[in-house]
This record gives structure tokens, sequence and C-alpha cells, in this order.
């Protein structure tokens, strides 16, 4: 048999098995609540979900006035992407982040301050107001 063909085989059987691979461990995680978190962006993330949150008197004045909502927060905390650039990681105990996300006017950012014990979100700006 030639090498090609049996390439092909080889190839064929690998990227099936691969589709009922990741058809099975997905619906397993799932049903168990796990998530895969790989990627920097995605373990921060995560961490910052898991510790109790804290709204600092300038963001508690925004969700009080209506401008931002705590949906909007959640939804930066899920799926925002964080300027590691911008941020500062490398201070101890507590390390801010800059998380920007895109909302309804347009992009905005949510400065987060992780600290061990407790998560405070410090401020909430939009692009214009840069």
């Amino acid at each position: 048999m030639a090498f090609l063909k049996r390439l092909g085989f080889y190839l064929a059987g690998l990227s099936i098995g691969l589709i009922f691979l990741s058809y099975f461990l997905k619906n397993k995680a799932q049903e168990a609540g796990v998530e895969f978190c790989y990627f920097p962006n995605c373990r921060v993330l995560k961490d910052i979900r898991s510790k109790p949150t804290v709204y600092s008197e300038e963001v508690n004045a925004l969700i009080s006035s209506k401008t931002l909502d705590s949906s909007d927060i959640a939804y930066f905390l899920h799926n925002g992407n964080i300027d590691f650039g911008k941020s500062e990681t490398k201070t101890t105990p507590c390390k801010t982040y800059l998380i920007e996300g895109m909302l309804d006017n347009g992009k905005a950012f949510l400065k987060v301050i992780n600290c061990n014990k407790k998560v405070i979100v410090e401020s909430f700006f939009n692009e214009l107001s840069l």
C-alpha cells in the first residue's frame, strides 16, 4: 500500500476519533459544570469570578443612576478581554486589571482590583470618555 494512501486512512481515522472524543468530553464537562481555562485571559476572569465582588463608590453611583447595570459587569467578567499591557500585574497583594468589552453604546472598560480574598470593581468608563 502506498504511503499516501496509508496516511490518508490514518488522518481520516484520527479526525473521526477526535470528533467523537470532543463530543463526549464536551457533554461530560457540561454535565459536571467544568470549565476549561488554559489561556491567561480566561484564567484571570475565572479567578475574578470566584471571589466576592465589592463595588467602589463611583461604580455604586453609576448603578444608582442606571448608567451601569450589574448584568453589564457580569458580561465583562465572562466575555471581556483583559488588556495586560495596561494592567498592573506585578503589584502585590492586589493586582489591577483593565477589562475591555463591547456594550450597546460601543467599547467600554472596567477597572478591577483583584486581591486575595475579594475583588473590587473600581471604575467603569467607555471609549468616548478617554
